[in-house]
């Protein structure tokens, strides 16, 4: 399922294109998770590797797993220090006011017996900062660029909808749900001292150009 999803490959880290509707942990519901199949990633070693970060269920791209577990505290204190860059594109249900900006929402987690659990727009929230820049807009819809410099639970997700008033195409908890979350890590890149970045870029997928967003960003 992997062998053509590796991204970025060397005896401390592994990148990989995580497919949309995989989830990394494994989900209430019991399905499938990457958690299930990590065992596909070892690629000669005996350790299994260990995700560093978290992608929503429906989000496809960019995900870093350590290989050992001097690289996975290495790895999470530079995601804790923001030192590493990650590029997301969404399609948004709307066109965003302006071509560029930052979006500053502080987010907090709400939950309802009714609707379960969610995240909202709070000033008493957590600091949650995103740049953002639109790429292509097309039939009152958008290809943007999101670039998160913190890394809150559903940051993207809630900064375009709220902070921008168009949500992710697709999202079925903070829009108008559908066939596919309109949402992919495309790029990452983590300093390492001494050593090469990791840096690992990830091709749009079909979704995208089927919605008929992304013909000058490659398939994939």
């Amino acid at each position: 399922m992997f062998k053509d999803r590796v991204l970025f490959i060397d005896g401390e880290a592994l990148v990989i294109d995580k497919p949309a509707g995989l989830p990394v942990d494994r989900p209430r519901d019991r399905a499938e998770s990457l958690e299930d199949l990590l065992d596909q990633l070892t690629f000669g070693f005996q350790r299994l590797p260990v995700p560093v970060h978290r992608l929503d269920r429906d989000t496809s791209g960019c995900l870093l797993l350590a290989r050992n577990p001097k690289a996975l505290k290495r790895f999470a204190q530079a995601f804790e220090a923001g030192a590493v860059a990650k590029r997301y594109l969404a399609i948004l249900d709307g066109e965003p006011a302006q071509d560029s900006g930052t979006i500053d929402l502080p987010l907090a987690k709400v939950s309802t017996r009714e609707e379960g659990w969610r995240m909202v727009g709070d000033p008493r929230g957590k600091p949650s900062i995103t740049r953002y820049k639109v790429m292509e807009r097309k039939g009152g819809k958008s290809l943007v660029a999101f670039y998160p410099e913190t890394g809150r639970t559903h940051q993207i997700r809630v900064h375009a909808a709220e902070g921008l008033g168009a949500p992710v195409m697709g999202d079925p908890v903070y829009g108008r749900g559908g066939p596919a979350m309109m949402l992919h890590a495309v790029e990452l890149t983590l300093p390492r001292e001494g050593k090469d970045d990791i840096h690992a870029t990830a091709p749009l997928p079909v979704r995208f150009h089927n919605a008929g967003f992304g013909a000058g960003f490659g398939r994939g």
